[in-house]
Protein backbone atom coordinates (compact mmCIF):
# COMPACT_ATOMS: atom_id res chain seq x y z
CA UNK A 1 0.00 0.00 0.00
CA UNK A 2 1.19 3.55 -0.99
CA UNK A 3 2.20 5.55 2.33
CA UNK A 4 3.62 9.13 2.26
CA UNK A 5 4.83 10.98 4.95
CA UNK A 6 5.65 14.52 5.11
CA UNK A 7 7.73 15.93 7.46
CA UNK A 8 9.84 19.23 8.29
CA UNK A 9 6.87 21.74 9.00
CA UNK A 10 6.69 24.05 12.41
CA UNK A 11 6.60 27.60 13.20
CA UNK A 12 8.92 30.21 11.69
CA UNK A 13 9.19 33.83 11.92
CA UNK A 14 8.32 35.89 8.71
CA UNK A 15 10.90 35.99 6.37
CA UNK A 16 12.39 32.44 7.33
CA UNK A 17 12.97 29.34 5.38
CA UNK A 18 11.61 25.59 5.73
CA UNK A 19 12.23 22.87 3.98
CA UNK A 20 9.52 19.61 3.69
CA UNK A 21 9.65 16.25 2.65
CA UNK A 22 7.41 14.06 1.22
CA UNK A 23 8.74 10.48 1.69
CA UNK A 24 7.20 7.10 0.65
CA UNK A 25 7.35 3.58 1.92
CA UNK A 26 7.88 0.90 0.28
CA UNK A 27 7.53 2.09 -3.59
CA UNK A 28 9.38 4.73 -5.47
CA UNK A 29 8.48 8.01 -5.94
CA UNK A 30 10.40 8.25 -9.49
CA UNK A 31 7.17 6.96 -11.62
CA UNK A 32 4.98 9.56 -9.87
CA UNK A 33 4.07 12.89 -10.65
CA UNK A 34 4.58 14.78 -7.27
CA UNK A 35 2.15 17.87 -5.86
CA UNK A 36 2.36 19.87 -2.90
CA UNK A 37 -0.50 21.27 -1.49
CA UNK A 38 -2.08 23.29 1.26
CA UNK A 39 -5.17 24.38 3.29
CA UNK A 40 -5.49 27.22 5.82
CA UNK A 41 -8.32 27.30 8.02
CA UNK A 42 -11.47 28.18 6.25
CA UNK A 43 -10.01 28.30 2.96
CA UNK A 44 -10.05 25.66 0.01
CA UNK A 45 -7.36 23.73 -0.81
CA UNK A 46 -4.60 24.69 -2.99
CA UNK A 47 -1.83 23.42 -5.18
CA UNK A 48 1.43 25.17 -4.80
CA UNK A 49 3.68 23.31 -6.39
CA UNK A 50 4.20 19.96 -9.02
CA UNK A 51 7.27 18.24 -10.12
CA UNK A 52 6.62 15.84 -13.31
CA UNK A 53 7.83 12.03 -12.69
CA UNK A 54 11.18 12.66 -15.07
CA UNK A 55 11.41 15.67 -13.04
CA UNK A 56 12.50 18.13 -15.76
CA UNK A 57 8.67 19.87 -15.46
CA UNK A 58 7.97 21.86 -12.28
CA UNK A 59 4.90 24.05 -11.78
CA UNK A 60 4.18 26.66 -8.93
CA UNK A 61 0.84 28.76 -8.24
CA UNK A 62 1.68 32.43 -8.25
CA UNK A 63 1.83 33.12 -4.96
CA UNK A 64 4.70 31.14 -4.15
CA UNK A 65 6.97 31.74 -7.53
CA UNK A 66 10.31 33.02 -6.93
CA UNK A 67 10.05 31.61 -2.94
CA UNK A 68 9.44 28.41 -3.23
CA UNK A 69 11.44 24.92 -4.69
CA UNK A 70 10.26 21.36 -5.60
CA UNK A 71 12.85 18.71 -6.84
CA UNK A 72 13.48 15.50 -5.93
CA UNK A 73 15.58 13.91 -3.83
CA UNK A 74 16.50 10.45 -5.81
CA UNK A 75 18.60 8.89 -3.17
CA UNK A 76 16.77 9.34 -0.12
CA UNK A 77 13.47 8.82 -2.76
CA UNK A 78 11.70 11.72 -1.16
CA UNK A 79 10.19 15.48 -2.74
CA UNK A 80 11.44 18.24 -1.12
CA UNK A 81 9.59 21.56 -0.69
CA UNK A 82 11.70 24.57 -0.21
CA UNK A 83 10.20 27.31 1.22
CA UNK A 84 12.10 30.89 1.20
CA UNK A 85 10.86 34.28 2.30
CA UNK A 86 8.06 33.15 4.36
CA UNK A 87 5.35 35.15 4.77
CA UNK A 88 2.34 34.92 7.41
CA UNK A 89 -0.10 33.87 4.58
CA UNK A 90 1.58 30.62 3.97
CA UNK A 91 0.63 29.34 6.91
CA UNK A 92 -1.47 25.79 6.56
CA UNK A 93 -1.24 22.29 6.59
CA UNK A 94 0.67 20.83 3.92
CA UNK A 95 0.61 18.02 1.57
CA UNK A 96 1.96 15.68 -0.59
CA UNK A 97 0.82 13.77 -3.33
CA UNK A 98 0.92 11.44 -5.68
CA UNK A 99 -0.49 10.86 -9.68
CA UNK A 100 0.15 8.30 -12.17
CA UNK A 101 2.91 9.75 -15.07
CA UNK A 102 1.30 12.15 -17.90
CA UNK A 103 3.87 12.96 -20.18
CA UNK A 104 6.66 15.52 -19.13
CA UNK A 105 4.17 17.36 -17.37
CA UNK A 106 2.59 17.70 -14.09
CA UNK A 107 -0.87 19.66 -12.70
CA UNK A 108 -1.62 21.27 -9.71
CA UNK A 109 -5.12 20.35 -10.09
CA UNK A 110 -5.81 18.41 -6.33
CA UNK A 111 -8.52 16.13 -8.29
CA UNK A 112 -5.33 14.25 -10.46
CA UNK A 113 -3.95 12.98 -7.34
CA UNK A 114 -4.93 10.07 -5.99
CA UNK A 115 -2.07 9.38 -2.77
CA UNK A 116 -2.00 11.48 -0.17
CA UNK A 117 0.05 11.78 3.09
CA UNK A 118 -1.28 12.98 6.89
CA UNK A 119 -0.09 16.79 5.84
CA UNK A 120 2.49 19.02 8.01
CA UNK A 121 1.70 22.17 9.60
CA UNK A 122 3.55 25.13 8.72
CA UNK A 123 2.74 28.15 10.78
CA UNK A 124 4.82 31.27 9.44
CA UNK A 125 4.85 34.38 12.58
CA UNK A 126 6.45 36.45 14.79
Amino acid sequence: QLQLVESGGGLVQPGGSLRLSCSAFGYSLDNYRIGWFRQAPGKEREGVSCVSSAGGFTNYADSVKGRFAIGRDKIKNTVFLQMNSLKPEDTAIYYCATAPPQGAYCSRRDDEYDHWGQGTQVTVSS
